[in-house]
């Protein structure tokens, strides 16, 4: 019972080994956002994620304040793009992936996952610089005791 997965989380694994260093535990299908400063125009930036019924990250709405190096100028094809309050949207997006790898920032970027209205920083979790993967799965106990729950431990 201790290694059958049971538990629905999005897990932030080191690199692509699997091995959790910390999770968000999911009821249900939810929704999330990482937020960060840009590196160039140090300006905060809000991608929008929600998690689809076959168990897959869904980028729904990007939010950022200056058109600068790295950002996008317009939308694609499906996409609505929307200024509003000195801000630029992205919305309408139907960006799907089984995972994604960020490298948490050791400088300025501040990388921070928002769930359920709670900010929660990643470094207080994991290593500036380290890289992650992202992804939603089910963990099992091991696992959990492995990882930090993000949730208990503010």
């Amino acid at each position: 019972m201790f290694f059958i997965p049971f538990r629905q989380a999005l897990v932030f694994e080191f690199q692509d080994t699997g091995r959790p260093l910390a999770y968000i535990p999911f009821s249900k299908e939810e929704t999330f956002k990482i937020k960060y400063t840009h590196s160039i125009h140090l300006s905060d930036v809000v991608e929008s994620y929600k998690i689809t019924e076959k168990g897959y990250i869904q980028q729904y709405e990007l939010m950022y304040e200056d058109f600068s190096i790295g950002m996008p100028e317009n939308a694609s094809e499906g996409e609505i793009f929307e200024q509003k309050d000195g801000k630029y949207f992205l919305k309408n997006m139907n960006r799907i992936f089984p995972s994604f790898d960020l490298r948490i920032g050791k400088v300025r970027a501040n990388h921070r996952v928002i769930f359920m209205n709670e900010e929660y920083q990643l470094s207080k979790y994991i290593e500036p610089g380290t890289w992650i993967r992202i992804k939603f799965k089910k963990i099992n106990i091991f696992q959990q005791l492995k990882g930090v729950n993000i949730l208990e431990s503010t």
